[in-house]
């Protein structure tokens, strides 16, 4: 007679791990922070130079007010798209930042803008559907892009051009790949160059895309240290905006974002929501009430300090060697040319990290144009930023 137990595992087939899984890529960034974390338990100081987390505390009174939620009992479900209050106060900020009218029933508040990306990808692209980025671009977009399904498409952006999108590539990328490009990623100011695009080079964008969709991701808006950041809602309504509470407000760990969508794409961007994530943490959409409404003095005070510390880290990196031909005119960071120090840009911020106990982000992080630069993140204080720099002074004195 088999014995049952034994006869059972005899049949038991292997687990295979998903091929989604599988494929997607490491976030560099977070690779070398999780080292850097490490060294760092092991009694070493590492100046952080490489994530974009704002290191000025959440305000006062946002605070307050997500501990009057807790008390008050603001702890339930919200509605899916948000509580009313909320995105009652984002079409206000639209309105009085950008002079466009947003309805409240259009905006959808989200777990971050990172779900907000899942949402609205997962609405608007069918299987091998393409979406044009940046390259270099923000390292999640194309792997939530093909983690959904969709196609990621390149147009290059180039160091000489100030890492603007260019109208005549885009409309190039876009003719070639007619029959499956869906929409145009845009990000303004951005993540890893700190490009704002203007007036005239997002009115060229909505031209050239016609009647593709454009996503606009606004999160880095309010920190803007050169001219103004420019909605995409103020030059097309065929368009989503993705923005949130992290960067403006040092909100990174409330995990708060939101979507302001087409009318047509509202109630499936809802259902999926509802069945992905439910609703956005309840009592940080309290908090994020009291973000928009009342810490103008503490957001104005923080970009100041920004503006401070993006001067005095791109003279430091300039007289290092690395090549910023164009000063940065918003979010935190400097994309510097780092090719004449290396073509291995992953290895030469492991190298940096062990050696000179400076932790920065490999250009590779942000696709194949990436390759030979280094993102510098000005979201540290300047005296952190500057014992940064006086170790890789040291550090790359071995390369003469």
């Amino acid at each position: 007679m088999t014995d049952s137990k034994n006869s059972t595992k005899s049949f038991a087939q292997p687990r295979v791990v998903s091929e989604r899984s599988l494929k997607i890529p490491p976030f560099y960034v977070m690779e070398i922070l999780e080292k850097a974390r490490e060294l760092e338990a092991s009694g070493v100081d590492i100046v952080h130079l490489e994530i974009g987390e704002p290191d000025f505390p959440t305000p006062p009174q946002v605070v307050d007010a997500a501990v009057k939620a807790l008390k008050s009992g603001k702890t339930k479900y919200t509605h899916s798209q948000g509580i009313v209050e909320l995105r009652n106060a984002i079409a206000e900020y639209y309105r009085d930042n950008y002079k466009i009218s947003v309805s409240p029933e259009n905006i959808v508040i989200t777990g971050g803008t990172s779900p907000a990306m899942v949402l609205v990808f997962s609405a608007l692209l069918n299987p091998g559907d393409g979406i044009i980025l940046t390259n270099p671009c923000y390292a999640c977009y194309p792997n939530i892009v093909e983690f959904v399904g969709g196609k990621p498409i390149y147009v290059e952006i180039k160091e000489e051009e100030e890492f603007k999108l260019n109208p005549r590539r885009l409309s190039e990328v876009i003719e070639k790949n007619e029959p499956i490009v869906k929409g145009v990623m845009i990000n303004s100011p951005a993540n890893p160059t700190g490009t704002v695009l203007e007036s005239d080079d997002l009115k060229a964008i909505v031209e050239v895309a016609g009647d593709k969709w454009l996503i606009s991701d606004e999160i880095y808006h309010g920190l803007v240290y050169e001219g103004k950041a420019r909605s995409i809602l103020e030059f097309t309504d065929r368009c989503f905006v993705l923005n949130g509470f992290s960067k403006l407000f040092a909100m990174t760990g409330w995990r708060l974002g939101y979507v302001i969508c087409p009318p047509e794409f509202l109630r499936p961007i809802q259902k999926i929501q509802q069945n992905l994530f439910i609703c956005a943490n309840s009592f940080s959409q309290y908090a994020a009430l009291s973000a928009l409404k009342e810490t103008s003095m503490e957001t104005a005070e923080m970009v100041r300090e920004y503006n401070r510390r993006r001067l005095f880290l791109t003279e430091g990196v300039r007289e290092l060697g690395f090549g910023i031909p164009h000063e940065p005119k918003g979010a935190f960071y400097l994309f510097a040319n780092a090719k004449r120090f290396t073509t291995d840009s992953y290895s030469f911020c492991l190298d940096i990290l062990r050696n000179a106990h400076v932790a920065l982000t490999p250009g590779i992080d942000f696709g194949p144009a990436g390759e030979g630069y280094v993102r510098f993140s000005y979201a540290s204080s300047i005296e952190r930023i500057a014992e940064g720099l006086r170790r890789l002074r040291e550090y790359l004195g071995t390369f003469a």
